[in-house]
């Protein structure tokens, strides 16, 4: 069976980083992607595509990304299913992210990073409930990044 996705598109906000209790890193975004025809007024319309991408690729989307950013995304479509607090099941689609791209230049980022108010360090999630699994802080992380993730101009496609 094949199931690949590549889409290219916008962040609608900055990524979600946690972590769970084994301190595995998570991240959670939407993707806005616009597709390529238009509708009977003439517009185009844009599909808002969640996507989930984990460990050391989650850190590095949330730190070199920014709400607005252009990114493109490799993954497979994904379905998984909860019991919310009311006791109904939920059902939730969305994109495992095995690999990203940064599509646009380190200064655009950096603009809309400040533009945002979004800080440069990682992301301070409010603290949550033990029982859903996730907290704001790794409680043990054997991630240790061995260097800084250089990206030049002449690295970009354009």
């Amino acid at each position: 069976m094949i199931n690949n996705v590549v889409l290219v598109g916008r962040l609608t906000k900055g990524v979600s980083l946690r972590y769970t209790q084994s301190g595995v890193a998570v991240a959670n975004f939407l993707l806005a992607c616009e597709r390529s025809f238009r509708n009977a007024d003439g517009e185009k319309e844009t599909d808002f595509i969640s996507c989930v991408i984990w460990r050391g690729a989650a850190e590095s989307l949330e730190k070199y990304t920014a709400k607005g950013s252009l990114i493109g995304v490799e993954g497979s479509i994904q379905t998984r299913n909860y019991e919310n607090d009311q006791g109904q099941r939920v059902y939730v689609t969305e994109v495992l992210v095995s690999n990203f791209s940064l599509l646009e230049p380190k200064e655009v980022t950096e603009k809309r990073r400040m533009g945002t108010g979004q800080s440069t360090g990682g992301y301070q999630a409010p603290n949550r409930s033990t029982a859903t699994g996730w907290t704001s802080q790794p409680q043990q992380s054997n991630f240790r990044p061995t260097e800084e993730i250089q990206i030049k101009d002449d690295d970009l496609p354009f």
